[in-house]
């Protein structure tokens, strides 16, 4: 009976009005970041007023929300269109600004009875689903093309033949409901959940205390080290962007796509192998260098090898990962109990590690694609569209950084070892 007055006020503090604030905050961030980043890209100048529900669109795919694109281009032409990319920059400031606002109240906690976690959890899921609803219903857009902006230098002047039969290429988004919904609660219990083994202070179910040792000190380690990549990303585009112009476009990327970037490298950097092509008007708007191995009518190979081929300034993407994996490691094993051998690190760091760059190959997928034929000129796969898309080789990836988090880890291991504090072992023991 002892405990029943503190864990009241306890729970009190989390309740509705903490939700809302949480969820708010929440969709705040990820609206401006998302608004900013698109201005920056010149979406301002979209017709009928459009640009709010382009907002939208980016805020629902940044939380694995579908949009579904559509092409209309009447009785005698035909259109192909599709797209599938996650905004990551919106999507780490909404996961980042949604974690702080859950883990607030809990702070100060050394153990949450189960109920009172799900409890809390479910308050600010309810309210997310009721913003899932709300942004799907928002974004959703129809835009009219004129036929002269297509191919006119090798097709002839379509605009005047469109004029002729009343062809009026329309171009339109609309929100998967059941989808954006079933996907938006995924990501929010991902990051609910990431969030609690994450955070040192976050409170757990007595029956989970067994497990904090050997996976909070690992997810830390790869968040830290995905933010460190994502930081690392954003001062060279600031650089680049005060050096040699652009400012625009590479503000654009930052705001909306730094990450998808950024941990593409990470992975590159490991070993790994991504299948990818550009054709058509599309392109990567940074580095031009991912343009030019990509660009031409076959499928590329996007590694360090053929990246070398036309920048050899690439290999410092693997010096980067290993001074990054290393010092990850190191951080892994301070934060884990002193009696930890260097093999565990290794294993705990490769399991990690592995699921990381699983979650990048998932999440950092890109396609993109346009086709217009009209009356049979053109084709639905170029002419008058291209195509773009960007896939992981996911196992030899998922092999490659099961490898490295072995070495890093035990290589971390040891140096933690060698610089540990007197006691360290028996406080580190007798924590819960």
């Amino acid at each position: 009976m002892s405990e029943l007055p503190p864990s009241r006020p306890a729970a009190a503090r989390h309740g509705w009005i903490q939700a809302v604030g949480a969820v708010l905050a929440a969709l705040v961030s990820m609206g401006v970041v998302a608004a900013l980043g698109l201005w920056a890209a010149g979406a301002t100048g979209l017709p009928d007023n459009a640009f709010p529900r382009v907002v939208a669109a980016t805020v629902v795919t940044a939380v694995g929300g579908t949009i579904e694109l559509s092409g209309n281009a009447g009785e005698l032409a035909e259109s192909d269109i599709g797209l599938t990319v996650i905004p990551l920059s919106v999507t780490l400031v909404g996961a980042l600004v949604l974690a702080a606002g859950f883990l607030r109240p809990l702070r100060h906690r050394a153990v949450a009875g189960a109920g009172e976690l799900a409890g809390w959890a479910a308050r600010i899921a309810v309210l997310w689903l009721i913003a899932l609803l709300g942004l799907s219903f928002a974004a959703r857009q129809t835009f009219s093309l004129s036929l002269s902006d297509f191919g006119e230098d090798d097709l002839g002047d379509l605009g005047d033949l469109g004029d002729l039969f009343g062809i009026s290429p329309k171009v339109g988004f609309t929100t998967d409901v059941p989808a954006t919904v079933f996907f938006g609660l995924l990501w929010l219990a991902g990051v609910l959940v990431l969030a609690v083994l994450v955070s040192r202070g976050a409170p757990l179910p007595a029956g989970l205390l067994r497990f904090q040792e050997s996976v909070r000190p690992a997810a830390y380690a790869m968040v830290m080290l995905l933010l460190a990549w994502v930081v690392l990303g954003v001062v060279v585009g600031l650089v680049v962007a005060a050096t040699r112009g652009h400012a625009a476009e590479t503000l654009a990327v930052i705001l909306l796509g730094m990450p998808n970037l950024v941990w593409l490298a990470l992975t590159i950097g490991l070993g790994a192998t991504w299948d990818g092509r550009v054709d058509g008007p599309f392109g990567l708007p940074m580095p031009q260098l991912l343009d030019e191995v990509l660009r031409g009518p076959q499928v590329s190979e996007l590694n360090l090898s053929t990246l070398a081929e036309h920048d050899g300034r690439v290999w410092w993407l693997l010096v980067v990962d290993a001074v990054l994996l290393l010092a990850a490691a190191f951080v892994m094993a301070r934060r884990s109990p002193a009696r930890m051998r260097a093999w565990q690190h290794a294993v705990h760091l490769a399991v990690a590690l592995a699921l990381t760059v699983l979650m990048i190959c998932l999440v950092g997928r890109l396609s993109a694609r346009f086709g217009l034929s009209v009356l049979g000129i053109g084709d639905l796969g170029g002419g008058l569209g291209g195509e773009l898309f960007l896939r992981p080789q996911v196992w030899t990836a998922v092999g490659l950084a099961l490898l490295w988090g072995l070495v890093a880890g035990f290589l971390g291991g040891l140096l933690a070892g060698r610089v540990r504090h007197p006691g360290e072992v028996g406080t580190r023991a007798g924590e819960p």
